[in-house]
């Protein structure tokens, strides 16, 4: 069974509903049997790649969301205290607000060669626990390479179209199918989860999706074995 996530790096809600996720995951049986792929998706595509003068995270919500600085820190906060609950320590005194394609770029690579969960993870880290800035050419090196790639195929992320392509064909195929927000996880395309929901949440979802996955299949077979069959060592009935 498939499970697609649809995910920015930018977004901390989009890191705690992957540990939300990892854990309910850990708790079912037949964990091995889901196949787990991230899409790309960016909350504002309009920050400019190359920013003379950096803004904090905290200001940068203030003006995006018309709220003061002051309500802007507490909504971070709130934030922070969530992060803890599931292991992680944001930073978002360090975070440097940056334009994402370039790490989506990066993850669409890794996802060729089986390495889009571990970019994700280290997206994630890079931006809200270690204040690494994302536009930064020798970061993104450094980075592509703690995921497994090298430095060839790094540069073939960030110069050839295809992989900007696939960014934006995730995009619009998570708007076609109804995902206004992020994180968003679709379960075998039936069924979608948005937001850090509850590990519980999860695991009841997997459950439900991977029964009637178990079922649908039971059904062909059955079907399949009402014709004539010839088995392998010859004989036709």
């Amino acid at each position: 069974m498939k499970v697609e996530i649809w995910s920015d790096i930018m977004c901390p809600f989009c890191y705690i509903g992957k540990r939300h996720f990892e854990e309910a995951l850990n708790r079912f049986d037949a964990k091995d049997r889901i196949e787990i792929e991230w899409k790309s998706y960016q909350l504002d595509p309009e920050i400019p790649e190359e920013i003379s003068k950096r803004k904090t995270v905290y200001q940068y919500l203030s003006e995006r969301k018309g709220i003061s600085p002051e309500q802007s820190e507490q909504l971070h906060q709130h934030v922070i205290k969530m992060a803890r609950q599931v292991g992680l320590e944001y930073r978002f005194d360090l975070a440097v607000v940056a334009n994402s394609l370039k790490a989506h770029r990066i993850i669409q690579r890794a996802k060729e060669l089986g390495l889009g969960d571990r970019a994700e993870e280290v997206f994630f880290k890079a931006y809200f626990t270690q204040g690494r800035d994302l536009n930064d050419a020798e970061t993104l090196e450094d980075l592509g390479i703690l995921i497994g790639l090298n430095k060839s195929q790094i540069d073939e992320a960030l110069t050839d179209d295809v992989y900007a392509y696939k960014v934006y064909q995730d995009i619009q195929e998570g708007s076609r199918i109804g995902v206004r927000g992020v994180p968003f996880f679709v379960f075998d395309r039936k069924y979608g989860i948005s937001g850090a929901q509850p590990i519980e949440v999860f695991i009841e979802t997997l459950e439900k999706s991977f029964s009637e996955r178990e079922e649908e299949l039971r059904g062909k077979t059955e079907m399949a074995q009402d014709g004539d069959v010839c088995s392998v060592d010859g004989q036709c009935e």
